[in-house]
């Protein structure tokens, strides 16, 4: 590998990682931006099948592999329709339900302490004092802020409910992708992905949504961001990650993603965190810390983009 190869490696470990989670927190107050113009589900059906079209031209001029088998292909689906379609969805339903973005952010962003402990679970492992510490702290810290933004009237239970499905979603898709989709080449198993996450969400849509999309410039802006940025440049970004060796940086920084995504929505459409609700933020943030600051090496996991 030449110098100038090797210094180029090194930039992008240090600061793909960064850039990275700022791009995924970008992903809550941009769904936030677009929903005024459209339903969830139909809003989630045109950006997913919009990626589809970019991912299979870039997979098709990079030569990417696709899956050998019938089953590998239907185990990227299944994984896609939990990471996307459900964590997705989950997310903008319940945002468009009066969830405030941050909060939505904060709630799914315990996603690394429930994949942690699972996949502790599942192997047998001996969970620490650490981890124990970090899973009481994260899940403290998401009840007084979600207690705290009820009782100013600020989101309902149907959102909090609905974000805590696409959490889960998210968590359970980490592992099954982990479990049969270790081979998946991202970019064609990205255009699996969203495309059998398309389906749930476009019969959604079509059975209880107007499918109507009031196409201003800022649910233009919105859309590109969320197709362009996030569907295709965080993939592509992720993509280079792994083959760098760098994706474990991802994992430490986690925790950095609801606080950036708070400081979004608070300049963006002025959502604040007063005293008890920022404690809460405090401790949900240091929960995730304590439990994924040391890389989930011996999970192997990585995490996913929105």
């Amino acid at each position: 590998m030449s110098e100038q190869s090797e210094d180029t490696s090194k930039l992008l470990a240090l600061f793909a990682p960064g850039a990275f989670v700022l791009l995924w927190s970008t992903g809550f107050v941009f769904a936030k931006m677009a929903l005024p113009y459209a339903e969830t589900m139909t809003l989630l059906t045109v950006r997913f099948l919009i990626a589809v079209g970019l991912l299979l031209v870039i997979s098709i001029i990079w030569r990417a592999r696709w899956p050998k088998s019938i089953p590998q292909t239907l185990h990227i689906a299944v994984a896609g329709i939990l990471l996307h379609a459900t964590y997705l969805g989950g997310v903008f339903a319940a945002i468009e339900r009066g969830l405030e973005a941050g909060v939505a952010a904060l709630i799914v962003g315990i996603q690394p302490i429930l994949v942690a402990f699972v996949a502790g679970i599942l192997l047998k492992e001996h969970v620490s004092i650490r981890q124990w510490l970090g899973l009481i702290l994260g899940v403290s810290g998401v009840i007084l802020v979600v207690w705290s933004k009820l009782q100013d009237g600020l989101g309902t239970s149907l959102g909090v409910g609905i974000a805590v499905v696409a959490l889960l979603g998210i968590s359970i898709g980490t592992i099954y992708q982990k479990r049969f989709c270790g081979e998946m080449d991202l970019r064609t198993g990205a255009v699996i992905q969203y495309t059998a996450a398309a389906i749930p969400t476009g019969i959604l849509a079509y059975f209880t949504e107007t499918m109507v999309i009031n196409w201003t410039g800022e649910m233009i802006f919105a859309m590109a961001w969320l197709v362009i940025v996030l569907s295709v440049g965080a993939i592509s970004l992720l993509y280079l990650l792994i083959r760098k060796g760098a994706a474990s940086k991802v994992s430490s920084l986690f925790f950095l993603v609801p606080p950036t995504a708070a400081i979004m929505a608070w300049y963006l459409y002025d959502e604040t965190f007063h005293s008890i609700a920022l404690l809460g933020m405090v401790m949900t943030v240091m929960g995730v810390a304590f439990v994924n600051l040391r890389p989930l090496k011996r999970f192997g996991l990585r995490t996913r983009p929105s």
